[in-house]
């Protein structure tokens, strides 16, 4: 599998990142334990996780998913392995940390502190902040509303100087953000060079052949600030595989179990551009997984594609998928489709 260095950073990662958010919840431990060994298999050795997961997050669950990942690694060890995990942002979980979510120095300390004890290492190589502390339009939401402003809150400011501290401290080694906006993005840097300290390296985000928000401003601020994108839910949650096609509720699928998960995906209009994708795929002899994965790996600013699944043979199609290379006449059918589709699940 080709690896890249992450711009602004020495760490060399697969173009595949193994996702972990169903672990703890749609997978046992040793369900985990087997995805982390066919990845390795395959040549992958990036793994994201966060403090959060699994998803749908609980307050029984939370921090489940690195604690299966941490006894993996004490097993195995974490050589030659890039791990990456997030620290929750505001609000929405209110029982991590007993509700101590906003992104103060202490928060940012105590939350590196108890990744890293579930983690079972001294060190992780990639530390985001898995949402912003502000108000921002995220998870759907396409909208900047300035009337649900808050006032206080840790600054942008003492988030870098949080961030910068425990890469001082020798507990992470480069940090990075999700969720987040263009105009994020460029104040973080901004900050952190007005402090002369390390600043964000990378922003996760979704990105798929129906989530396209990083094509226009944070592909310039990736491409000017020397900074890359790890993609999430690069197949939509499942729609891009089409098994949910034409309105299909497969037993055991994500969409079928948890009604509140992915909500950005299951509008008509994000169905009806899957099925066009799929009759897309088949035209050019491909599978429905091999275009959309294909398609987010021909991105010239995306670092790694992260792909998590709940079973060993879902996320060995899915390795193979993301490292697809689209000719030119496929990437100009998705094109004519994008014109159709421009961004249904932003």
């Amino acid at each position: 599998m080709k690896r890249r260095t992450l711009p602004g950073t020495t760490l060399e990662v697969s173009e595949v990142c193994l996702g972990t958010m169903t672990w703890g919840d749609q997978n046992s431990e040793a369900e985990a334990h087997e995805q982390l060994d066919l990845a390795v298999a395959r040549g992958i050795n990036f793994i994201d996780t966060a403090e959060m997961y699994p998803v749908p997050a609980t307050s029984t669950t939370q921090g489940r998913t690195e604690a299966y990942l941490g006894r993996w690694l004490a097993k195995r060890g974490r050589e030659g392995l890039v791990i990456a995990t997030k620290v929750a942002g505001p609000g929405r979980r209110d029982w991590i940390r007993g509700g101590r979510t906003d992104l103060s120095r202490e928060n940012i300390a105590e939350a590196v502190g108890a990744s890293l004890e579930r983690l079972a290492i001294d060190c992780i190589d990639l530390f985001q902040i898995h949402w912003p502390q502000r108000n921002v339009p995220m998870f759907g939401t396409t909208e900047f509303d300035p009337s649900t402003e808050k006032a206080g809150g840790p600054s942008m400011r003492e988030q870098v100087e949080g961030m910068a501290a425990m890469i001082e401290a020798g507990r992470i080694r480069h940090w990075g953000v999700s969720n987040e906006t263009a105009w994020g993005l460029c104040e973080f840097r901004r900050v952190a060079r007005e402090l002369g300290v390390p600043g964000p390296v990378t922003v996760q985000n979704a990105h798929s052949l129906v989530s396209r928000g990083a094509d226009h401003g944070i592909a310039e601020v990736l491409y000017r600030e020397r900074m890359s994108l790890l993609a999430y839910s690069p197949l939509a949650g499942g729609i891009l595989t089409g098994k949910y096609s034409r309105g299909a509720k497969p037993a055991g699928a994500r969409y079928t179990i948890f009604d509140t998960v992915g909500s950005r995906f299951r509008e008509p209009i994000v169905h009806e551009a899957a099925d066009a994708y799929a009759d897309l795929a088949r035209r050019r002899g491909l599978t429905p997984v091999q275009l959309a994965l294909g398609y987010v790996r021909s991105r010239w600013y995306v670092g790694a594609t992260i792909v998590g699944a709940t079973s060993a043979a879902q996320l060995d199609e899915d390795i193979a998928g993301a490292q697809v290379e689209l000719d030119a006449r496929t990437l100009a059918d998705v094109a004519a489709l994008q014109v159709r589709y421009p961004n249904p699940a932003p």
